[in-house]
């Protein structure tokens, strides 16, 4: 997948297409840093620029892993076109789950997670907490007291707190229960974190290894790097590093129905369960929904996505057999305009499914 410069304006002729379009306003700084665009439709690549080369040192300390500022960190794993995904690592490691639901070392989302995470007798909340059941956690309603609506900045954000902790599994596990299982939305990225632990218990293989022979190796993934916590867990809240053109294979991987190469991956069931519709009206009179770990919002156009922190994109239109990849680095104001929503209101309107 090769990257050239955005086309220039020109005085004789005006930009005329909607990629040329998209790519003048991102080299022109409309949506704040953009790092790569790729768009896939069918088997054709209609965008693959890289605006913004890796520029980071090549040491880098593990201590500043979660330092968002730090070069060597993010957005570029140092020199390496490996690119942090950030919360988009939360749709991935719902692939693993399934994975191990296919595999039957999961019996299925509706299991509580008291199977492999015991609950202590002694906790006050103990109760609720042994109601606590797969899906959950996928879906985000575990009922765990958690603030992550504020500003990641703020040392009051409870994922903050987290990323700052020893002991990440030992800090979720404490956490109050605020009120019964499955009844509330409330983003939490340490809901995600216990998802990868369920996996490890499962299967006996940490997610990052056990993604490895099952999705990385078999798309021709040869290299990824994958966050861990100081306990010696897969950061599958955020951590994971992938190239673009790599990403892109995943979604390739789910619009294809599982199979890539004739081999099946990943079952269809498990596809349609975590791309399916299982939280609405998350915000009063939004669109916003959610699947499994998945963003699935309610629009003319059926578009799914993995969305991470900083102006990370995995967007899935099935209609239409596209996949969108998008790197950014914004974590501090987020632009004005949004490259991803102007690939779906200008861009998407203009394909038909090839």
């Amino acid at each position: 997948m090769p990257s050239h410069p955005p086309p220039a304006a020109s005085k004789e002729r005006p930009l005329q297409t909607p990629v040329e379009r998209l790519l003048a306003r991102a080299a022109a700084g409309d949506y704040g840093r953009v790092d790569h665009v790729l768009v896939l439709h069918g088997d054709a690549v209609l965008m693959d620029e890289a605006l913004h080369e890796p520029s980071g040192p090549d040491t880098r300390s593990e201590g500043a892993q979660y330092d968002y500022d730090d070069p060597a960190w993010h957005p570029y794993l140092g020199a390496s076109s490996l690119h942090t995904l950030q919360s988009v690592t939360k749709s991935v490691t719902a692939i693993g789950v399934g994975m191990a639901i296919d595999e039957g070392h999961i019996p299925g989302a509706s299991t509580p997670i008291e199977r492999w995470l015991p609950v202590d007798t002694d906790d006050l909340d103990a109760d609720l907490r042994r109601q606590i059941s797969l899906a959950d956690l996928l879906t985000m309603r575990s009922g765990l007291a958690w603030d992550e609506g504020r500003p990641y900045s703020d040392p009051e954000n409870t994922c903050t707190q987290l990323e700052a902790s020893d002991d990440w599994i030992d800090f979720i596990a404490r956490r109050p229960m605020r009120e019964a299982p499955g009844t509330r939305f409330d983003y939490n990225s340490g809901a995600s974190v216990l998802l990868g632990k369920v996996v490890r218990e499962a299967t006996g293989e940490r997610i990052d290894r056990y993604l490895q022979t099952r999705l990385f190796e078999p798309l021709g993934i040869s290299t990824h790097h994958w966050k861990t916590t100081p306990r010696g867990e897969a950061d599958t809240e955020g951590g994971l590093y992938l190239r673009a053109e790599d990403l892109a294979k995943i979604g390739r991987l789910l619009l294809d129905g599982g199979r890539w190469n004739e081999r099946q991956l990943l079952s269809q069931a498990w596809i349609d369960a975590m791309l399916a519709t299982h939280v609405t009206d998350i915000v009063p009179g939004s669109a916003d929904a959610y699947g499994y770990q998945w963003w699935v919002p309610d629009a003319t156009i059926r578009v799914v996505a993995g969305l991470g922190f900083g102006g990370q994109f995995l967007l899935l239109v099935p209609e239409l057999d596209v996949v969108v990849v998008i790197y950014a680095w914004n974590p501090d104001t987020p632009p004005a305009r949004s490259l991803a929503g102007d690939i779906v209101s200008e861009l998407l309107p203009t394909l038909a499914r090839p």
